[in-house]
Parts: structure tokens; C-alpha cells; sequence
């Protein structure tokens, strides 16, 4: 009874504290690095600033770098109809005459949303998805309005592969991840095994797992399985699925090489991308009005292709875009996915840049004091 009565007494553990990690950057090299909380709660093993870790929608941004790649070596165009590339038409339903383009689907102004399940199983085929209804708004007709939309980013990476005849995982391998030394992949398939040892498992805010709890194996699929169960990787049909390896949010990376990623947005690797790719990639297509589009509460103000620009002066007033809280114009991008907050941002202006990433967010988290971000990201952002 006194044994029951002391361990009733007792405080109750602590909950492991959740990895998060933070690497800034300037025009020259890594600034500072911080790291703390648990890679994995089950080996106790500690995170670190190389950890690779799902940076959900920032892979958008690694996606629009692949995709100008191209349009610089003139084999995508971005105000060409995709049917073109596609090998099948493409349209809004509403507004069939209306051609859907890169520039439209990179901006998130085409018109596609999520009212249909953008994780598609290996067998599934991806122009019978566009041609539901759910997968359009049929209200406002291509390039007229903003809503963002993961997707999106399943046809662009169809559109990729019709144009090269490449997978896209390892078509982003070759065009990014290769180029610029780094160690990232999308859903594992092209990392070397001994990544997948120092991956970043993620937990919910109730320490559930979440994702990629690998145990150090390759995942036995890298997407979600055919409707039979089958991971037999010949059934993938390039163009007609691009869901499979997660282009909207699956890249893996650490922070170390997420902030190098992030440099090419400063213009010091014209060998990488032409000046003329980056500048159209970081001007504001989309820029909020108060009508033209949904900002998600201020969250999103203006959109340039595949890339986030943050505080532009003259932007309205419901506009809650500045986590940084300085009134300085940044671009790059942010992720919410399965507990994790990630950003990757840099000032065009100084060429001062931040990679982070944190963990075990609640879905209902507080929002910041200073913006439509959470305060868990404004925190990271301050180095808290």
C-alpha cells in the first residue's frame, strides 16, 4: 500500500521534448546552428541541424526549382497549355477553352483544388481525378483567382515527366538535389541507406508517430500502395499519377541542406538557374486585394511561382504576413504536416536567410502574436 501511495505521490514524466531545429544563413555561409529534442523517442537518439526530416510544402519551392531548370533548358514553357506535355487534356470543366498553364498551376491561380483526395494509390490514374468536378473551383475561370491547393503539385510533377520521360523522384535528383551536393530526396527513394538511419521521426502532439519511424529500413513503399496492395513500382505510369512520391510536402532534408537550398532564392548560383528563371519565379504572380483570392485569414498575401513573398509593402490590411515582425519583404516558403512547422526564408535584400523546422505541433496550436503564423514557428524564428 505505501509502494501504491508513493507512486501516486510521484510527479508524472515529462513528455520527451520535441525535436526542432534552426539553421541561419547569409550570401557567404551557415550563421548559426541549433538543435534539441528527440530524432527518435524509442533509441532516445538526439536531433541534429543534418538530420533529414519531411519538410512538407517546402518541397514545393525544391519542386518550382526543378521545374525552371527546365524552362531554362527550353523544355518546359510556362504559359503553354500542359495538355501539351501531358499526353491528355487538361481542363477546368467550367471553363474548358480556357488553357491551364505552369505559371497558373505554380501560383495556385489554375483553379485546381482539394475537393478530391491528392494522395493517389500507385494504380490510380490521375486524369480521371482531374476530371471531377470537386478537383476545380468552377466559379472563377484559370488565372483569375488564388486558392492554394496541394493538387497542384501532382499534375505539375505529371507535366515534368511527360516532358523528359523521367521519373519524377529521380528526375528531381538529377535537376536539384545532384546539382547543389545535397543529401534530400523525395520519400526516400533516391537518399543512400545510411540517410535513412538519422531520419526524423514525427510525432503528434499526443506523441503518437505520425511518420517515418524507419527503424533505419527504406519504407517498403514510397507511396501509397496499388489498390491490391501491390508496391510493384513498373505499374507507375509517368504522367498519369505524379502523386505517388509526394511532390505537394515528401521531400526529406536537414536544415543544413535545406539552407543551402535556400541560397539559390539570393541569385549567387546563375550556374544553377539563370537570373531570368529566379526573377520570374520570385515576382508576385498573385498579389492579395481583399477579393481576389483567399488568403487563409493573412496567412498568404502574394504568391510568386512555387515560392511565398512575405510583408510586400501595400498589402492590405487583413494581411498577418510577417512572422518575422520586421516589415522586411522575404521569400521562400512554409510546411504544416503531421505535428511539423518548416520554413525556409531569405531576405533577397541582405541575402540573410532561415532553415527550420519543429515538431509535435498541435493541429489547434496558438497563433502567433505577430502574424497568421503559429507561435511555435514565430518562436523558432526568434531562436526561442
Amino acid at each position: 500500500m505505501f509502494a501504491l501511495l508513493m507512486a501516486l505521490a510521484a510527479p508524472l514524466a515529462s513528455p520527451p521534448e520535441p525535436a526542432a531545429a534552426r539553421v541561419a544563413f547569409d550570401r557567404h555561409h551557415i550563421v548559426s546552428r541549433q538543435a534539441r529534442g528527440l530524432a527518435d523517442r524509442a533509441t532516445t537518439r538526439r536531433v541534429t541541424v543534418a538530420d533529414p526530416v519531411r519538410v512538407a510544402s517546402v518541397s514545393k519551392l525544391a519542386v518550382a526549382l526543378g521545374v525552371m531548370r527546365l524552362v531554362d533548358q527550353h523544355r518546359l514553357d510556362l504559359d503553354r497549355d500542359v495538355s501539351a506535355y501531358l499526353g491528355w487534356r487538361l481542363a477546368n470543366p467550367a471553363f474548358p477553352d480556357r488553357p491551364i498553364t505552369l505559371r497558373t498551376l505554380l501560383s495556385h491561380t489554375a483553379g485546381v483544388r482539394d475537393g478530391v483526395d491528392y494522395a493517389l494509390a500507385l494504380d490510380d490514374d490521375l486524369p480521371t481525378v482531374m476530371a471531377r468536378h470537386a478537383a476545380w473551383d468552377t466559379g472563377h475561370a484559370p488565372g483569375a483567382y488564388f486558392t492554394y491547393a496541394n493538387l497542384n503539385f501532382p499534375v505539375i510533377a505529371a507535366v515534368m515527366e511527360g516532358a523528359t520521360g523521367e521519373r519524377f523522384d529521380r528526375l528531381m535528383a538529377r535537376l536539384v538535389f545532384a546539382p547543389l551536393h545535397l543529401n534530400a530526396c523525395f520519400n526516400w527513394t533516391t537518399c543512400r541507406d545510411s540517410t535513412l538511419r538519422h531520419a526524423v521521426v514525427l510525432y503528434r502532439a499526443d506523441g503518437s508517430v505520425a511518420r517515418d519511424d524507419l527503424h533505419g529500413q527504406r519504407p517498403p513503399c514510397p507511396g501509397t500502395p496499388a489498390h491490391g496492395g501491390s508496391c510493384d513500382l513498373s505499374r507507375y505510369r509517368l504522367a498519369r499519377n505524379g502523386a505517388f512520391f509526394s511532390p505537394q510536402g515528401g521531400v526529406r532534408i536537414g536544415m543544413t541542406d535545406l539552407a543551402r537550398l535556400g541560397a539559390v532564392l539570393d541569385g549567387q548560383r546563375p550556374d544553377f538557374l539563370s537570373r531570368d528563371a529566379l526573377s520570374a519565379m520570385t515576382t508576385p504572380v498573385w498579389r492579395f486585394d481583399g477579393s481576389n483570392g483567399d488568403s487563409e485569414h493573412g496567412f498568404y498575401c502574394a504568391y510568386g511561382l512555387g515560392v511565398t513573398i512575405l510583408a510586400l509593402p501595400g498589402r492590405p490590411a487583413p494581411c498577418r504576413d510577417d512572422p518575422f515582425g520586421d516589415g522586411r519583404v522575404r521569400i521562400g516558403h512554409a510546411g504544416e504536416a503531421y505535428g511539423l512547422r518548416s520554413g525556409l526564408w531569405v531576405d533577397p535584400a541582405t541575402g540573410k536567410g532561415l532553415a527550420y523546422f519543429v515538431s509535435a505541433v498541435p493541429d489547434n496550436a496558438a497563433k502567433g502574436t505577430r502574424s497568421a503564423f503559429t507561435a511555435a514557428e514565430e518562436a523558432a524564428i526568434d531562436g526561442r
